[in-house]
């Protein structure tokens, strides 16, 4: 607009200064030009030849004029017709555009829910991708049955998982987490907004999400066969978990990962997968759980992040030198596939002051075919092709590698587990039935 108010400007000068820019052979009208010919011209008014001749040069002078009129009149015209067309375009697309990044942006965000869970009074559906429905805390409290001892299914560092069915007979689970420090809280946002924009089959659903006081509350779909921690380490022991089944929930967490490291953008690091976090449901599918340390590529300094996970699982770069990348989750996944042909705990102590991690005593092992059967889980001992055994005793001792630079990406791992899956449950493999009758654990 500043422009054109000069463009404008300049229109009210005199049209001689005008046409002396455009032409500086044109004279200004107030200082009449030397010329010798001129002064000859008035001196001898007797003589009709030079009369005509100075009538000549005045119209000719006058023509001269008109044009440089028109033209710059022309030249200035069309300069701001231009002006006037760019400025239209820019307050019509451009503000369009901002708009819609803006309304983008907010999408990508997820509901803004510092200044929004305060406000609500009752379930609130909002059917925005990116956005969770907000559910009322008098509906939680009634559906947990006021918190029940009895529902508990786990504890977690800030709070507990509860079992809980709405009102529309939905089985889910919700976690509470006392917020009363800024890092329960930070968690709270962040695994709703990451959860809030990732879809996949191995990845759990977030149902809603609400707020009462310093709690926060997730409420998520039910996974009925608990954590793969539960069921490795729990009073079963694994019994439920045949081979195949083993190799089924490490082929499924390793495509859950895969979608988090190369399908999400930015990429998604968990950088607390555990066994505990990988949750199964009736039919044993695996699932990825508790995004609240989870960190996107370029969100923050990843090399200057706060040191956070579970002793066992964290890698040993991150560990000493405060380095994550995607190769810090495929350490984690050599340890859960590690848990799954073991059956042992990632850290077990061997004295009140001394642990031992999983990776430790079994490397030496995992490298000698001799020793490798002697150390597998008794629960799935001799029901799995020797074979096959070795392939993924090769898997895991490469994802645990010292050095991330010699650890394979994880979509590799994938592709070596799925030639050893059958069919039915997610992969490549078609065996004959066979018969495998785990022995009981002692």
């Amino acid at each position: 607009m500043k422009i054109l108010l000069i463009f404008l400007l300049i229109l009210h000068k005199p049209i001689w200064i005008i046409a002396s820019l455009v032409d500086p052979f044109v004279s200004s009208p107030q200082i009449p030009p030397f010329s010798p010919i001129h002064t000859t011209i008035t001196m001898d008014a007797s003589s009709p030849g030079i009369h005509v001749r100075d009538e000549q040069q005045k119209n000719d002078s006058h023509n001269k004029k008109v044009m440089v009129f028109v033209v710059a009149s022309t030249a200035l015209g069309a300069v701001i017709l231009s002006l006037l067309s760019f400025w239209i375009y820019y307050t019509k697309y451009c503000s369009k555009s901002n708009k819609k990044n803006l309304q983008s942006s907010d999408a990508e965000k997820g509901v803004g829910l510092a200044p929004f869970l305060s406000k609500f009074s009752s379930v609130k559906m909002v059917g925005k991708k990116g956005c969770v429905p907000i559910i009322d805390y008098k509906q939680i409290e009634k559906s947990t049955g006021n918190f029940k001892e009895s529902n508990i299914l786990g504890e977690g560092g800030f709070g507990c998982v509860y079992k809980a069915q709405l009102d529309d007979n939905l089985d889910v689970a919700i976690k509470m987490l006392n917020c009363e420090n800024q890092y329960a809280e930070r968690e709270f946002e962040n695994e709703v907004d990451l959860l809030s924009k990732i879809q996949h089959p191995n990845v759990i659903s977030l149902l809603g999400c609400g707020s009462n006081e310093n709690s926060r509350f997730i409420v998520y779909e039910l996974m009925q066969n608990g954590s793969l921690e539960t069921q490795l380490h729990g009073p079963s022991h694994g019994s439920a978990l045949t081979w195949h089944m083993r190799m089924k929930i490490a082929l499924d967490t390793a495509r859950g990962l895969k979608y988090l490291h190369e399908h999400c953008y930015p990429q998604v690091i968990h950088r607390d997968l555990k066994s505990s976090n990988i949750l199964l449901d009736a039919n044993f599918n695996a699932k990825l759980s508790d995004f609240g340390l989870a960190i996107t590529d370029g969100s923050q300094n990843k090399n200057n992040i706060k040191l956070s996970g579970t002793l066992g699982y964290v890698a040993p770069e991150y560990l000493l030198d405060g380095k994550l990348t995607d190769k810090s989750d495929v350490y984690a996944f050599g340890v859960v596939l590690l848990e799954l042909l073991l059956g042992r705990k990632p850290v077990e102590k061997l004295a009140p002051s001394q642990c031992q991690s999983i990776v430790t005593w079994a490397m030496p092992q995992l490298t000698d075919r001799s020793k490798l059967p002697n150390i597998v889980d008794n629960v799935i001992k001799n029901t799995m092709d020797p074979k096959h055994l070795y392939q993924v005793a090769a898997v895991a001792v490469l994802c645990v590698q010292p050095e991330p630079c010699y650890r394979p990406l994880i979509a590799d791992v994938l592709h070596s587990l799925i030639p050893l899956v059958p069919v039915e449950l997610g992969g490549t493999l078609r065996v004959s039935q066979v018969t495998q009758q785990p022995a009981n654990s002692s």
